[in-house]
């Protein structure tokens, strides 16, 4: 007869093999804690081995630390070239002045700032955020990680822009969505929000400065659309500590209040990093980081736990459904024609897929288009899978026949636009009523239009306000599927919203 402990470890050894089976199945990687039961260093050496037998050969096991004698947390990923590479992206927001661009220039490409705007004049796009120092446009810049979580940006380098052999080196993809942080941006903003797909929002709060401006306004945007969102207290160099312990008592403060209701935990050690990552899809806790992009305090606590981050979509098991590709930027290349980037949503593309471009912009109608050609992360390829940000050449598509709110899916999906949804809508604030024939602009993932309430489950709704409404789109019919969640807003965000049926054609 099998002794206790021998039971305990057999089904422990089960559920391991178990759990790693789904994550891997569902996410492409797996962070587990092994050996809570075991208790001894044989039964965590047992568990460990059992690990690695049911992951084989193509995922690389990683012990990341030892908790005493008789448990670990393991890291469980695919090895580069043995599958498609995991991607994540963060949304990075905060009021203007915080320091976002700067920070994402120093995680991606490892060169500290000079205190004078060095790093973010590396990663501005246009001219005059180069004279302001303020985003005023999207843009994106990636970490790549190993299979045994190494940052392979920067091996002396000094580089932020991706390589063709950094891509196909890694194992997992981690992309900063920078967005803009004046109050005069926050359709960019919110447009970044929804259409960029973000699982995860960087909130940026200087220690200087504290929550002011816009960044109250993102978080309550983050809060609204279900994004769990970490918070990160910069230039902590330059912050009196008398000031910045004022700031983190503010940040705190809002973190407990009913409307948010996030158990803020300051991160201090690697063993806080290992437990902030493993419980932040939970979305019940709020890690804070104190960084400096000056003199690098906090940044490799900061790095460690971008790569730890799970994902939160299943994007392995929507592979297998039909594909779907929201447009997010049209451009033209010289020589290729009209390019599109965006989001896999759902299924696989290939050059050789077939597939629907939608709704016309000028009938509002579906029709057949081919790829010409791939690019992952600026890289050539010939296949990318859902969750996977990319660009896709078309060919014989004229650049005014696309615009961003535009979708690329199977015809098994048998497409149609909509003019009118019905939705349940919660109002944030607004300073008087909302009634029939209220206009708003509409941001339902890709989606940006102005839409008009055409009928209520009341007759007036004011602010904490909930109801039943249709919205009917004022320009053109648009693809908007039930259950997107969605803000709308009338200058800064008056509502949340929630899509409850097959949309109507009419």
């Amino acid at each position: 007869m099998a002794s206790p402990e021998t039971t305990s470890l057999e089904a422990t050894r089960t559920r391991l093999t178990f759990e790693l089976k789904r994550k891997l199945d569902s996410f492409r990687e797996a962070l587990l804690s092994v050996g809570e039961e075991a208790g001894t260093a044989e039964g965590l050496e047992e568990l460990l081995a059992a690990v690695r037998a049911a992951a084989g050969p193509s995922v690389e096991v990683t012990v990341l630390r030892q908790r005493g004698t008789g448990a670990a947390d393991v890291l469980c990923r695919l090895r580069e070239g043995e599958g498609p590479q995991v991607e994540l992206r963060v949304a990075v927001i905060g009021n203007v002045d915080a320091g976002k661009s700067t920070l994402i220039s120093v995680l991606t490409s490892h060169q500290l700032d000079d205190g004078r705007g060095s790093a973010r004049r590396k990663i501005f796009r246009h001219e005059h955020e180069q004279d302001t120092g303020r985003t005023s446009s999207i843009s994106q810049l990636s970490m790549c990680f190993s299979s045994s979580g190494k940052c392979m940006n920067d091996e002396g380098s000094h580089r932020s822009v991706l390589t063709e052999e950094l891509v196909n080196g890694a194992s997992k993809i981690l992309t900063l969505v920078d967005l803009c942080g004046h109050e005069r941006y926050l359709r960019t903003t919110c447009f970044g929000l929804t259409g960029h797909l973000p699982e995860y929002a960087m909130v940026l709060v200087g220690a200087n400065a504290g929550l002011v401006g816009m960044c109250r306004e993102h978080l309550g945007i983050v809060l609204a659309l279900h994004i769990p969102a970490f918070f990160v207290v910069t230039k902590i160099d330059f912050s009196p500590e008398e000031v910045t312990r004022a700031t983190m008592a503010d940040l705190t403060a809002v973190l407990k209040k009913p409307g948010v209701r996030k158990r803020p935990f300051i991160v201090r050690t690697l063993d806080d990093v290992y437990s902030a990552a493993s419980n932040m899809a939970t979305d019940t806790i709020a890690p804070i980081f104190l960084v400096s992009s000056v003199d690098g305090r906090g940044l490799d606590r900061l790095r460690l736990f971008l790569n730890l981050l799970p994902q939160r979509i299943e994007w392995g098991l929507k592979e297998k459904l039909p594909a779907e590709f929201v447009i997010d930027e049209i451009f033209v290349v010289p020589g290729v024609g009209t390019v599109v980037a965006g989001t896999l949503t759902a299924g696989t593309l290939s050059e050789t897929s077939k597939l629907m471009l939608g709704p016309d912009p000028g009938d509002g109608l579906f029709k057949a288009v081919q790829i010409r050609s791939i690019h992952y992360k600026r890289c050539p390829a010939t296949l990318v899978v859902a969750g996977q940000a990319a660009a896709l050449a078309l060919k014989k598509i004229k650049r005014n026949s696309v615009r961003k709110g535009m979708v690329l899916c199977s015809p098994a999906l048998s497409p149609a636009a909509a003019w009118e949804f019905d939705a349940e809508i919660a109002i944030l604030t607004h300073s008087s009523t909302i009634a029939v024939r209220y206009q708003a602009v509409v941001h339902a993932g890709v989606v940006r239009q102005t839409a008009v309430i055409v009928s209520m489950s009341v007759d007036l709704l004011r602010s904490g306000d909930r109801a039943q409404v249709r919205f009917r789109f004022l320009l053109r019919p648009e693809y908007v599927q039930a259950g997107s969640r969605f803000i709308f807003r009338e200058g800064r965000t008056k509502g949340i919203g929630l899509v409850v049926n097959p949309p109507t054609a009419t």
